[in-house]
């Protein structure tokens, strides 16, 4: 037995290695391969979207924007163009999900701080009260990295417009109260073709976690 084996041994290897090749091939072609959707308004919840675009199955993109952030800068769709970036709505003086949203972020922020593709929006939902000098005093607190992360701020029914026709993400506020918002714990991630990619829990690390790893994958598509 011994002898047969040594005999044939050049073929057994030969056998083996192509036997450990082909059961690899075979795994990865049935391991299902990652994918992140593409989010139209027709797919989420209809709370967070306005009724004028609701029906809207395909094609959407989010549209062009203007608005001034915690350096007094104009920030606009031409600073995210070809970028990847995690878009949410808070107030400064938010005493209840937006600390934590907040800190998540900034560990968002460093995780991503040497990749070039990757940037964060924050807009405000208070614009009358978060001011240039509010949110750049809110920046330096949480060690907001300005060629990195916008705080925005503007006219108030844009921000209304952008949250609800674009990233789909915020709730109305009271009905007698114009363009009034009610911010979600939703952090948005948007793709280099202004394509809404995921949406994720801002206040829980698990999301968090999954958020990166959302990134990471975009990043490399």
């Amino acid at each position: 037995m011994k002898s047969f084996l040594y005999k044939y041994r050049k073929f057994f290897i030969v056998l083996i290695v192509f036997s450990t090749v082909t059961i690899s091939l075979f795994y990865s072609a049935l391991k299902p391969q990652k994918t992140l959707p593409i989010y139209n308004p027709a797919d989420v919840n209809p709370e967070l979207v306005d009724s004028t675009v609701q029906y809207k199955s395909k094609y959407h993109t989010i549209a062009d924007f203007s608005f001034v952030n915690q350096n007094g800068d104009t920030i606009t769709q031409k600073n995210y163009e070809g970028k990847i970036y995690v878009a949410d709505f808070f107030f400064t003086t938010c005493g209840s999900i937006c600390p934590k949203m907040t800190t998540n972020l900034e560990d968002v922020q460093k995780a991503v701080l040497n990749n070039p593709k990757v940037m964060l929006l924050s807009h405000t939902v208070f614009p009358e009260v978060d001011s240039i000098p509010v949110l750049k005093a809110y920046a330096i607190k949480h060690a907001v990295v300005d060629s990195k992360w916008n705080l925005v701020t503007g006219d108030k029914k844009e921000i209304y417009t952008m949250a609800r026709k674009s990233y789909l993400a915020v709730k109305l506020g009271r009905p007698d109260q114009l363009y009034d918002m009610v911010h979600t714990e939703n952090f948005v991630l948007v793709d280099q073709k202004r394509r809404v990619r995921g949406f994720y829990d801002g206040t829980n690390k698990e999301e968090i976690k999954r958020l990166l790893e959302d990134i990471n994958f975009l990043c490399q598509e």
